[in-house]
């Protein structure tokens, strides 16, 4: 079984290209051992959408550190598996943007899984929203916000492993440069 690092990020704006917030929960051994969560100063305008949607605003992050600081403290975690999101194309398109906006050198790739598509395949008769498959599972979800949002993700994951779902067929090349 290999060890995954499941993450989720907010953003502030239309643009997806910087973080409000990241939340992180690492799966070893079949077991979430670690989990983290933060408001991101993504240095850029909020959208008032985003800012609905996530409660997340300028004056909730004005104190929070700005993705280069941060990246000290969740690159360890980051490193420690398969990186795992719903929709990760998205969540590791948001991670790119910052980790290029801020001049982070990083590996130029990393393996990663989509539980989304893992979903489509396994559970083809119900809708594969995070909150949909929550509901499926019996998984308590505070919808939009990382923390939550990567736990949730966490959760439905160990359930597809658990039902043997071929989760390894699914593990998929993400290009960071």
């Amino acid at each position: 079984m290999y060890n995954y690092v499941v993450f989720d990020v907010e953003t502030p704006n239309r643009f997806n290209n910087r973080m409000s917030a990241i939340g992180i929960s690492v799966i070893e051994n079949g077991v979430i051992t670690e989990e983290f969560y933060s408001l991101v100063n993504p240095e850029a305008p909020f959208d008032r959408f985003n800012t609905m949607l996530t409660g997340i605003s300028e004056e909730s992050v004005i104190d929070s550190p700005d993705f280069a600081a941060l990246w000290q403290r969740i690159e360890p975690l980051m490193n420690r598996g398969i990186l795992v999101a719903h929709n990760a194309t998205f969540d590791l398109s948001v991670l790119k943007s910052c980790l290029t906006a801020y001049e982070i050198d990083w590996k130029p790739y990393a393996h990663y899984l989509c539980t989304v598509q893992v979903g489509r395949r396994h559970l083809p008769n119900i809708r594969h929203r995070l909150n949909d498959l929550c509901d499926y599972y019996g998984i308590s979800l505070d919808h939009h916000h990382a923390g939550s949002d990567s736990h949730a993700c966490a959760e439905i994951l160990l359930n597809y492993i658990k039902e043997d779902a071929p989760v390894d067929k699914y593990i998929r090349t993400y290009k960071f440069k």
